[in-house]
């Protein structure tokens, strides 16, 4: 304890003493998803595009703390899948998901402008999303899964599933490469995967309940719509037995996301169009 504490005292005179800086900036790439009907990391389909904000403060060239909002969303059907199981089940799903993070990013470079200009980095933290997953009913239209209680979830048949909640949190984690652009611009390239507390992102989780209990609690569409192999052209597939597994309720799901994000880089808030002239002159004529 003696020695973390010595430590400490060396290390934050010097962090105090570092360069310090700011990062301001847009992400664009694209997202995707791994869960009960996904179950490939990196699969030929599913991919949507995922646009983002993001702030980072640097304490000094290697260490800082980033903020961000991104807004994208993931997508799955069964009959993508090369699993017979799956593929008899049928199911599809669609959902927005709009993300709030905070985390610690590491350089594993020291980055300003008089030294290293190209570094990789990782980065964790902690995250808040919105997620509400839907379908297309059997006219085509829109319909949303978490009133239908697809596994009973909410139904006093089965007080032991709870209404999973539109709001949760994540893991997230990752890391890219960076690169300094002249004196002003930050370029990223990044891979960020996000572990969730939930295994509801695609509705599916646990086994199949009582089509007949699930038909009189939640009506007709419920029951549609948490078992599609009858819809199968050719194939005669009944309605699975009370208990007969629907997904994997041992693992929860996760989504992920890579692209790149541009950022202007600048030392402090404060006059910041005076600092800009004096980085970027080309920029206002001087």
């Amino acid at each position: 304890m003696k020695r973390f504490i010595l430590s400490l005292v060396v290390i934050f005179p010097l962090l105090a003493q570092a360069q310090r800086h700011h990062e301001v900036g847009l992400f664009a790439g694209v997202s995707n998803y791994h869960g009960d009907l996904q179950d490939k990391w990196f699969p030929d389909n599913g991919y949507r595009p995922n646009v983002g904000v993001f702030y980072k403060y640097f304490m000094n060239p290697r260490v800082g703390i980033r903020l961000g909002a991104n807004y994208s969303k993931i997508t799955a059907a069964d009959s993508l899948s090369d699993i017979a199981v799956k593929q008899l089940r049928n199911l599809r799903f669609e959902s927005k998901l709009f993300e709030m993070h905070a985390g610690l990013e590491i350089n594993l470079l020291p980055v300003d402008r008089e030294r290293a200009k190209v570094s990789p980095y990782i980065f964790g933290g902690l995250s808040v999303f919105y997620f509400n997953p839907y379908t297309d009913g059997m006219n085509g239209e829109k319909v949303m899964l978490r009133p239908l209680s697809t596994e009973g979830q909410g139904m006093s048949q089965y007080p032991d599933r709870k209404n999973y909640s539109n709001i949760n949190v994540a893991l997230p984690f990752g890391g890219g490469m960076k690169f300094f652009i002249g004196k002003t611009l930050m370029l990223t390239t990044e891979l960020g995967f996000r572990y969730t507390a939930t295994d509801y992102l695609d509705d599916v989780s646990k086994s199949y309940v009582n089509q007949n209990e699930l038909f009189q609690d939640r009506g007709r569409q419920s029951v549609d719509l948490s078992f599609r192999g009858d819809e199968l052209i050719g194939q005669k597939v009944p309605y699975p037995d009370y208990g007969y597994q629907r997904g994997d309720s041992k693992a929860n799901d996760w989504f992920w996301y890579g692209g790149l994000t541009l950022a202007v880089y600048f030392d402090a808030f404060n006059n910041l169009n005076t600092y800009w002239q004096a980085k970027c002159p080309g920029l206002f004529g001087r």
